[in-house]
C-alpha cells in the first residue's frame, strides 16, 4: 500500500464537527497529501471515523495511528477494515498499538506486550475477513516489537522519535518494510513560544513509561525528560520554525530511510489548523 511520502496526523480530523472534517479532508486531498492519520484515542468507533475521511476523499489513504489492541476486538476491527477496503478501493491502513500496562489491566489482562501483540495478529489472521499483513502496521518502539512488525505487518509507525531513530529502524528492518514516523511540528519562529507549544502537547507523554524508555534508548537522559522536556529533547523530536525548517526535518527523516512521514501541527490554537496545513502543503511535492 503506497501512502505517499508525506501525510497529515490530526486529532481534529477525528473529533471536530463531521461536516468540517469532511470539508477539510477533501481539501487536503486536493492539496496533494498522501495520507490522513487519525489517533485511536480512548477507543470509540474508529472504523466509522475512518470511513468519514474515505468518503470525503478520492485519492489519499486513511491510516489509524493507532488503535489499541485492548479497546478493539480483533474480529470486529478486521471486519470493519475489510468493508472499508472493499468500498473505498483499498485505501485504509490499520495501525495497531499494544498501549501500556494500565490499558491491559483495565480489561483484566496481564501485560506481556510482545506476546499480546503476536496473539492479536494471530486473531487478525484467523478472522472471518482476515487483515492482510500489508494492510496493517504497528506503533513499535523497542527492537523486539520492531522485529515483530517487520515480520508480520507492513512496518512501523513510531511516535516521538528522531531521524536517528528512523535510521536505526531502517537498518534493523532492511529495505522492504514501511517506516512511517510521526513528526510533531510547530509553525513558530520564536524559540520560546515554539518550545512552550511543543511541551503543552508532548509533556504528558514523557511521564508514560513506554515513551520514556524509548527516549532513553534514543540517547536522552532522565534530566531531558524532566519538566516537560529539555530544550535538547524538544528540539530533537519536534520540528519548529518556518516551512523551510519543517522541510529540513522532513528531509532528514527521508534521508534516514523513512518511506512516509506524517506531520502533526501542534500549538495552532483551537479548531482545525487548515491555514498551517495549506502552508505546509508545499512539502508534499
Amino acid at each position: 500500500m503506497q501512502l505517499g511520502s508525506t501525510g497529515i496526523w490530526s486529532i481534529e480530523l477525528r473529533v471536530a464537527d463531521p461536516y468540517e472534517i469532511a470539508d477539510a479532508a477533501a481539501e487536503l486531498d486536493d492539496l496533494g497529501w498522501g495520507a490522513l492519520w487519525i489517533p485511536g484515542l480512548g477507543g470509540g468507533d474508529i472504523i466509522a471515523d475512518s470511513e468519514r475521511l474515505l468518503h470525503a476523499t478520492r485519492r489519499l489513504h486513511v491510516a489509524i495511528g493507532v488503535a489499541s489492541i485492548w479497546r478493539h476486538p480483533a474480529d470486529e476491527l478486521a471486519a470493519g477494515h475489510a468493508r472499508l477496503q472493499d468500498t473505498y478501493g483499498r485505501r485504509h491502513m490499520l495501525g495497531l498499538g499494544v498501549s501500556d500496562p494500565a490499558a491491559a489491566r483495565a480489561v483484566g489482562h496481564p501485560y506481556r506486550p510482545l506476546a499480546d501483540m503476536g496473539r492479536y495478529l494471530d486473531d487478525l489472521d484467523r478472522a472471518p475477513a482476515p487483515t492482510l499483513p500489508a494492510e496493517r502496521l504497528m506503533a513499535a518502539l523497542g527492537p523486539k516489537m520492531t522485529s515483530l512488525a517487520g515480520e508480520r505487518t507492513a512496518g512501523v509507525h513510531p511516535f516521538m522519535v528522531t531521524p536517528e531513530y528512523t535510521a536505526a529502524a531502517r537498518r534493523q528492518l532492511g529495505d522492504g518494510p514501511l517506516v512511517a514516523p510521526y513528526q510533531a511540528v510547530v509553525l513558530e519562529r520564536d524559540p520560546a513560544k515554539a518550545r512552550a507549544a511543543a511541551r503543552d502537547f508532548l509533556g504528558v507523554f514523557l511521564g508514560m513509561d513506554h515513551y520514556a524508555r524509548s527516549l532513553l534508548r534514543q540517547g536522552f537522559t532522565e534530566q531531558d525528560l524532566a519538566g516537560g522536556g529539555s530544550d535538547r529533547l524538544i528540539d530533537s523530536v519536534v520540528a519548529w520554525g518556518d516551512v523551510e525548517a519543517i522541510g529540513t526535518r522532513l528531509q532528514a527523516h527521508h534521508q534516514a530511510g523513512a518511506d512516509h512521514v506524517c506531520l502533526h501541527v501542534v500549538g495552532a490554537g483551537p479548531g482545525m489548523p487548515l491555514p498551517q496545513w495549506r502552508e505546509l502543503a508545499v512539502l508534499t511535492a
